[in-house]
């Protein structure tokens, strides 16, 4: 690798000749502060907040796209370039909604944290002459707001990296907005609703819808039964909203706050992926032996799901019918659940607490009501949760850990790593492995599945069968992946999980700043602590546990029986690329 010789703020530095001005002031302690740049996704050098001076160069550079040069001498935060940044960010806040103290951003918004570095004040000497913008709601899981948009087109990067790309920069010059083809609202576009754009907004421009609102006013009702399940990512996450490092498991801490908030009952969406993974086993099982259709495709991300329906139709036959662990959990508390206590479903409202912004869209799906009610009423994000935790005056970091309620908190480590890309088909290979061999194999970690590439390939010696296996993370690996099956390249198991990376880097995750999404690894951080838990739980196999072998024994019957399709089990619908 070849070095150059270079100076950041007059100390000596060598660096790789392929970095760029901001990575090789990083590595000299220096964090450059930028608004636009996305590393690897949004390297446009657009917002001028990195700008930097260079020896000998007649302008300030923007830092992210400049190339070090060998003897290059740099100044990352002389008068000039503060001057400079200052004034851009005046320029931006003078088209710019300002109601910060209402904005669900604040405290977590780069802008504002930029003018507060720069001491840049509400009032400008720019003010003048707005945008004029229309709030997008037209969808059940996003809610877009071009008065808080910099215009840094983050989220455009995000949506084309997802091979999705239905928002973009329309108009020109000071009409300039970010917005669908023919400025039609988002719910009339193939949105998948990953929510990606949101975790890469800088500002409030881009939230998830709130539905607090609905949660606070069951729980003030008497005459509901308020129940809330909780996904593994979320606790590999949530910490991170009240200053926890990022990776720190809150499991118990999160329980004992749902507790506070006044949930009658708070259950382990865990429960579901155990239930997941007995009916996804069997059904990979049946297919696999009796010759039904291959590649199986998981179908627990809806992201995904919908991005299967819009943009891959023909795969649809491939999907797994298995409801998602939201999904799951949902309609056994509506039926399994409000039997055993004599509770009418009608009278039961399930919350679920997501990593994940199209869990909003899921819940609205058809074929999603066992029980002859909605499996699930209302599903908030990790943000949202904080946030609840928060308007509470709950001590989150002060409490002590609280387990969940039986009889939905019980759950093996195949469970656990759902929240992470490569876990489903893990822990579905554990269960598919004993059930063909008819052994309990001993070896449960299938390494090559894990990581957060995004494309991973991998076969395995089952018994005498051998099986070839497919995992991808976020909607463009999907395609790389679906392009290598439509081409002829055989598979017989998939995942696909919508984002990036799996749920832990869910589109409902506890937003980070791009100073980390550029140069920490945040999804294998989060992901991390739930391998970590799975390592160190009794059971790792979800056919082993006591409480699958009593859902059967009391009201499923068996895997794939008529009941289970019943309940646990849906059906998908042909969208193709036209929107609707």
């Amino acid at each position: 690798m070849k070095t150059v010789n270079i100076t950041i703020n007059g100390m000596p530095l060598t660096v790789p000749n392929t970095y760029t001005i901001l990575e090789a002031a990083r590595e000299a302690g220096f964090n450059i502060p930028t608004l636009c740049y996305l590393k690897e996704m949004n390297e446009i050098g657009a917002c001028r907040i990195c700008v930097v001076e260079v020896k000998g160069a007649r302008s300030l550079v923007a830092s992210c796209v400049y190339p070090v040069a060998e003897g290059m001498e740099i100044y990352t935060n002389s008068k000039r370039v503060q001057d400079s940044r200052r004034m851009t960010l005046e320029l931006i806040l003078s088209n710019h909604q300002r109601k910060c103290l209402s904005c669900s951003r604040s405290g977590h918004c780069e802008l504002q944290n930029l003018c507060r570095e720069y001491g840049v004040e509400d009032e400008g000497r720019y003010d003048g002459a707005v945008t004029q913008t229309v709030k997008d709601e037209s969808t059940a899981y996003l809610v877009r707001d071009n008065s808080k948009c910099v215009l840094c087109r983050r989220c455009v990067a995000a949506c084309q990296a997802q091979e999705v790309a239905v928002i973009g920069a329309n108009a020109r010059g000071f009409d300039t907005s970010i917005g669908c083809a023919f400025e039609r609202p988002l719910n009339n576009t193939p949105c998948i609703g990953c929510g990606q754009c949101i975790v890469n907004c800088p500002t409030g421009a881009l939230q998830e819808r709130d539905n607090t609102a609905k949660v606070w006013e069951a729980l003030g009702d008497p005459n509901k039964h308020v129940v809330v399940q909780t996904a593994p990512a979320v606790r590999a996450a949530l910490g991170e909203s009240f200053g926890l490092p990022i990776g720190t498991n809150v499991e118990g801490k999160m329980v004992a706050a749902l507790r506070r908030l006044g949930f009658d009952k708070v259950f382990d969406t865990n429960f579901g992926a155990d239930l997941t993974i007995m009916e996804e086993a069997n059904e990979f099982v049946e297919r696999f032996t009796k010759g039904g259709v291959l590649p199986m495709i998981t179908s627990c991300s809806p992201g995904w799901v919908k991005y299967c329906e819009h943009y891959y139709p023909e795969f649809i036959p491939n999907l797994s019918t298995c409801k998602s662990p939201q999904q799951m959990t949902g309609a056994m508390i509506k039926t399994w659940y409000a039997k055993k206590n004599n509770l009418n479903p009608e009278d039961i409202v399930v919350v679920s607490i997501m990593p994940c912004t199209a869990k909003k869209f899921e819940i609205g799906r058809e074929d999603e009501s066992a029980s002859g009610y909605p499996d699930v009423d209302v599903a908030l994000t990790t943000r949202e949760l904080a946030r609840m935790i928060e308007r509470a005056h709950i001590q989150f970091t002060s409490l002590k850990d609280e387990a969940f309620d039986q009889i939905m908190g019980e759950f093996t480590g195949a469970a656990v790593i759902f929240g992470a890309t490569g876990g489903v088909m893990e822990a579905a290979l554990r269960t598919a492995a004993d059930w063909v061999t008819g052994q309990d194999l001993q070896e449960v970690e299938y390494q090559e599945v894990r990581g957060t590439e995004g494309v991973k390939v991998a076969t395995y010696k089952i018994g005498d069968a051998t099986v070839k296996v497919g995992v991808a993370s976020g909607t463009g690996n999907a395609k790389k992946l679906l392009e290598r099956v439509k081409a002829g390249e055989k598979f017989d198991f998939i995942e696909i999980m919508g984002c990036p990376g799996g749920c832990v880097n869910g589109g409902g995750q506890p937003l980070q700043p791009a100073s980390v999404r550029n140069f920490e690894d945040l999804k294998g951080m989060r992901a991390k602590a739930l391998y970590e838990e799975d390592k160190n739980l009794p059971l790792r196999k979800s056919h082993q546990s006591p409480l699958m072998k009593l859902v059967y024994e009391e009201y499923l019957e068996k895997p794939g029986s008529h009941i289970a399709h019943e309940t646990l089990h849906t059906s998908y619908v042909k969208r193709g690329k036209e929107v609707r």
